[in-house]
């Protein structure tokens, strides 16, 4: 007999494996520029060394640089884990666009399918779907013995 999947199944297993990956991406990514590139070296190589020409302020430049890598980290390993989803979402959010607007500065025609495009759908599709349908997730455990909800 075959097993009907209800929506709500195919909403939690679709959230799952898009937070899943998503939080992989940015969890790796922060990760090497952590741990491997370090963070001043991740700022000097992206940030200084390409914008110093430009109208950003060299302060913002290294704070943004040295921090970046930090919030990559934490924003992938709280999407891994799904806690604080929606919030680890909308920075993570804020990240991409400060990204995409540093790349198009440096290159008006930047191709954004790479790196950005990916992280952005899955990113979108997370922000869309209603949180409840994350089940399997440490935000999906709370709201169950919180609310009983979802069964």
């Amino acid at each position: 007999m075959e097993r009907s999947w209800s929506y709500s199944s195919q909403a939690a297993w679709a959230s799952l494996f898009a937070r899943g990956i998503l939080g992989l991406l940015f969890f790796m990514t922060g990760w090497f520029k952590v741990f491997t590139l370090g963070p001043v070296g991740h700022a000097q190589q992206f940030f200084i060394q390409d914008f110093a020409e430009s109208w950003i302020p060299l302060w913002l430049l290294w704070s943004l640089g040295v921090s970046i890598p930090f919030v990559e980290l934490a924003g992938g390993a709280l999407l891994l884990v799904g806690f604080q989803v929606r919030r680890a979402l909308i920075l993570l959010g804020f990240l991409l666009l400060t990204v995409t607007y540093g790349h198009l500065l440096l290159q008006p025609f930047f191709d954004l399918t790479v790196h950005i495009l990916p992280r952005a759908i899955l990113l979108l599709f997370l922000l869309l779907i209603p949180a409840e349908s994350d089940r399997w997730s440490i935000d999906g455990l709370i709201r169950k013995n919180t609310t009983g909800l979802p069964k």
